[in-house]
């Protein structure tokens, strides 16, 4: 930045804490496993995902990722459904909410799972590497995790939500 003199002066906006730039809604972009040992990739959620990821200012957070084009169930009772439409359903749909913490200096977030739809995950707390640039978040799990059979390592990419308002 220059002053009336076209000298440097220093800027003395600081950079938003992580804990800022993650509150709002993010719209899911793509969610990547690697396969550790293989270096195989895989897209659980296909090629064009859906879903959002929402931080509040109270702490708390929410992830709905979602196949896109998931099948109805055939009748219109969601507590009817046929074992093989939930099977379906469960493997195309990942959810879980709860509280969060943000490490500053590590630039991590560690999202707290009151309620998942995998039951496993409920009550665990689990910490993502995030990367935020310009309206682009990135979170990375920080050590693999057991998905489809094998160790891997997951990316998440989402892209801020447009106003609602």
């Amino acid at each position: 930045m220059l002053d009336q003199s076209n000298q440097t002066v220093p800027d003395s906006r600081q950079p938003a804490s992580l804990r800022e730039e993650l509150i709002g809604a993010w719209e899911l972009v793509s969610c990547v496993e690697n396969d550790v040992e293989t270096g195989e990739v895989f897209l659980p959620m296909g090629e064009n995902p859906v879903g959002f990821i929402l931080y509040t200012h109270d702490g708390y957070m929410s992830a709905q990722l979602s196949a896109p084009g998931r099948a109805e169930f055939a009748n219109n009772d969601m507590y009817r459904g046929t074992p093989d439409e939930y099977a379906a359903a469960g493997l195309s749909y990942l959810a879980y909410s709860g509280p969060y913490q943000v490490d500053e200096e590590r630039r991590t977030v560690q999202h707290g799972m009151a309620v998942s739809a995998f039951p496993n995950w409920a009550g665990e707390r689990q910490l993502r590497l995030a990367e935020i640039d310009g309206d682009q978040l990135t979170l990375r799990t920080d050590q693999p995790s057991l998905f489809a059979g094998s160790l891997k390592d997951a990316t998440v990419t989402w892209r801020r939500a447009k106003s609602n308002a």
